[in-house]
């Protein structure tokens, strides 16, 4: 609707998983090197967590694109699965194999086998599961035994998890602890977190899409990242907001009362109205780390489940 009076050529601000829109802050790049390595050297487990809209389904969408083509990739999106038999066959179709009239043990010996003769064809198969945290403690484990399948020449199969920080909680399960001793790499994806980001991201993201980076002009970013606490999503729906009263209003330009009516307009979304010039969401003088969100300077050489643990003391 906007598109045509702002001279973009497509909306810079869905909310889809494009990789073409992928904005690689120090977060993100950081994220997309550790799970390229990961698929590089082969680890068994490698686990990508983050808090809703951080951007995560849209990095593995970026990796999957620029996968070897000797890696036999399925991607399971469904995890809302009862029973591991259901996971199972959401796995089987992941990677187009049969799963009708099957229980499960012949599930997990068709897996097997397909595994086995990918392994002998030169083709490492990478399972990837995202919205990993919805799978609970029993089909976690599950997977864990289906990772048993290992030969001399190391794991057939590696798993990469991505889910919401609810999957840390899940991790520090003393019936997991096999499970967490086998990640090899972890990262948590934070939000953007300064000013400066914020408005990097909202430049590119105009840009890509064919527009002036300078629509919105200097004095919103603040605001924006204020309002959204640097959530790339939360970005992404303030800003298509602001586009679409900008256009109703006949703007050429987004102005900061244009940003802050949508605030005001969309408190369920944002909270109350931002004071500039106070980071945080709801105008509070917080930063997004002080309200709960992992700072990217975790402590280094523990596990895991250590730093599952230590996010649940500093939360509290």
């Amino acid at each position: 609707m906007y598109e045509p009076f702002y001279n973009l050529t497509r909306p810079p601000f869905a909310n889809i998983p494009d990789p073409e829109f992928l904005f690689l802050s120090p977060q993100h790049r950081q994220a997309l090197s550790i799970l390229q390595y990961a698929l590089i050297a082969r680890a068994g487990f490698c686990v990508i967590t983050g808090d809703i809209g951080a951007g995560k389904t849209t990095l593995v969408r970026r990796v999957l694109q620029t996968l070897n083509q000797q890696v036999h990739v399925g991607l399971v999106t469904n995890t809302q699965c009862e029973t591991f038999e259901e996971l199972l066959q959401w796995i089987l179709l992941a990677f187009e194999l049969e799963y009708r009239g099957k229980g499960k043990v012949e599930m997990y010996d068709e897996f097997v086998q397909f595994l086995i003769a990918r392994h002998r064809a030169g083709r490492p198969v990478t399972l990837i599961i995202d919205e990993a945290q919805n799978l609970g403690i029993t089909n976690l484990e599950q997977l864990r035994m289906l990772s048993n399948v290992n030969t001399e020449k190391g794991q057939i199969l590696q798993t990469i998890l991505v889910g919401q920080p609810e999957l840390w909680e899940l991790l520090r399960d003393p019936k997991l602890q096999q499970f967490a001793q086998r990640i090899s790499y972890e990262y948590f994806l934070t939000p953007l977190d300064s000013c400066d980001l914020v408005r990097e991201y909202v430049r590119y993201r105009i840009g890509n899409a064919g527009g002036d980076p300078g629509i919105f002009e200097e004095a919103t970013y603040r605001a924006i990242w204020t309002a959204t606490g640097g959530v790339p999503r939360l970005i992404n729906l303030l800003c298509d907001t602001a586009l679409v009263y900008g256009y109703g209003e006949g703007e050429p330009e987004i102005r900061l009362d244009t940003v802050l009516k949508v605030v005001n307009d969309k408190q369920g979304a944002f909270g109350p109205a931002p004071n500039e010039g106070s980071p945080g969401r709801g105008g509070t003088t917080q930063s997004a780390s002080a309200q709960g969100h992992p700072t990217a300077a975790r402590p280094r050489g523990v596990s895991t489940v250590e730093r599952a643990a230590q996010r649940k003391r500093d939360d509290r």
